[in-house]
């Protein structure tokens, strides 16, 4: 099993920065990959940025030359840093692991907005 704790959310004006941290502990050595998604209200879940064990990333289109995701395996931390912040980047943000299985945290709410 793996637990994923994520942090960092907020309220930040548009235009703003917000680092996002998702802490893996448990079974880690099992995560071939993470992802962040984003769920805005009366919207799909969509995927934002991944990142596999080899280093990899993917990014969404909408957020391309503004988010970042990055890892520490030291700290089997994941880092999402947001610039640029649009409101339409409103959304529960949760971090997701897959491996072995598929993991989920609980999801932290950014809110961009004057």
């Amino acid at each position: 099993q793996v637990q994923l704790v994520e942090s960092g959310g907020g309220l930040v004006q548009p235009g703003g920065s917000l680092r996002l941290s998702c802490a893996a502990s448990g079974s880690t050595f099992s995560i071939l990959g993470m992802v962040w998604y984003r769920q805005a209200p009366g919207k799909q879940r969509e995927l934002v940025a991944q990142i596999t064990i080899r280093g990899t990333t993917n990014y969404a289109d909408s957020v391309k030359g503004r988010f970042t995701i990055s890892r520490d395996n030291a700290k089997n931390t994941v880092y999402l840093q947001m610039g640029s912040l649009k409101p339409e980047d409103t959304a529960v943000y949760l971090c997701s692991a897959y491996g072995s299985g598929n993991y989920w945290g609980q999801g932290t709410q950014v809110t961009v907005s004057s």
